[in-house]
C-alpha cells in the first residue's frame, strides 16, 4: 500500500469518503480542550477539518498527494489551522512529544518486529496528551480483505495497549458498535477503540 496505491484509490472517484468526522473521534474528543493535534492517515480531511473548526491546530498526515489536495480544498475556511503533510509514518517519524492529541482512525500500521514505527507514534504524544487509536473489530473482517491484505498483519488497538508502559493511563480499551453505517461494500459493524493518556512527567514512549 504505497503512495501510488492510495493515489489510485482516491483518484478512482471524485470523493472517496463522506467528509464527515469519524464517530469515535467526535465521541472521545468533544470535551477536550483544543491544543495541537496530529491526524495520522488523514485522507480527505474529515477529521482534521472537524478538529480545526473546533479550535485545534492540526498537523494532518497522509501518504496520498491526491487526498491531501482534496482535503486542503475542502478546508479553505481553516487554512491557517491545518498543516497538510505528505509523509509515510513508517519512514518519516513525527516530532517527539509534540502533540496534545494523536489520532489514528482506521490507519493500517503494519506490525514490525522492532515496533519502531509504533514507538515513534506513541512518542509523538506530549506529556499529559492523549492517544486515540481506532480500528475495525477484526472479528467482523475476513482473513484476507481487498488486495490480499491480512488484517492481523496490522497493529490492533488492544495490542497497542499492551505496548504502553507505566507512563500511560488507559482510559478506554473496548469493542463498540459503530456510530454510522460502514462504507458501501464493507461489513464491519464494530469498532475497536483505544484511548490512553500519557502521564505528564513521562517523556518516554
Amino acid at each position: 500500500m504505497d503512495a501510488q496505491f492510495w493515489d489510485d484509490m482516491y483518484g478512482s472517484r471524485e470523493q472517496l469518503f463522506s467528509g464527515n468526522p469519524n464517530g469515535v473521534l467526535v465521541t472521545e474528543t468533544s470535551d477536550m480542550v483544543p491544543g495541537l493535534a496530529l491526524d495520522i492517515g488523514c485522507g480527505e480531511g474529515g477529521d482534521a477539518l472537524w478538529l480545526a473548526r473546533r479550535g485545534w491546530k492540526v498537523t494532518a498526515v497522509d501518504i496520498s498527494r491526491t487526498a491531501l489536495e482534496r482535503a486542503a480544498k475542502a478546508g479553505a475556511d481553516v487554512a491557517g489551522s491545518v498543516t497538510w503533510t505528505r509523509a509515510d509514518l513508517v519512514e518519516t517519524p513525527p516530532p517527539p512529544g509534540a502533540f496534545d492529541l494523536v489520532t489514528c482512525q482506521y490507519f493500517p500500521l503494519p506490525r514490525r518486529p522492532d515496533h519502531a514505527a509504533l514507538r515513534r507514534l506513541l512518542g509523538a504524544v506530549a506529556p499529559g496528551g492523549t492517544l486515540l487509536f481506532v480500528g475495525h473489530d477484526i472479528a467482523d473482517l475476513p482473513e484476507r480483505v481487498a488486495n490480499g491484505l491480512v488484517p492481523r498483519d496490522f497493529y490492533q488497538p488492544d495490542e497497542i495497549a499492551g505496548h504502553l508502559g507505566c507512563g500511560w493511563t488507559i482510559e478506554v480499551n473496548e469493542i463498540r458498535m459503530r456510530t454510522a453505517p460502514p462504507p458501501e461494500g464493507a461489513h464491519h459493524v464494530r469498532d475497536a477503540v483505544l484511548r490512553a493518556r500519557r502521564e505528564p512527567r513521562d517523556w518516554t514512549a
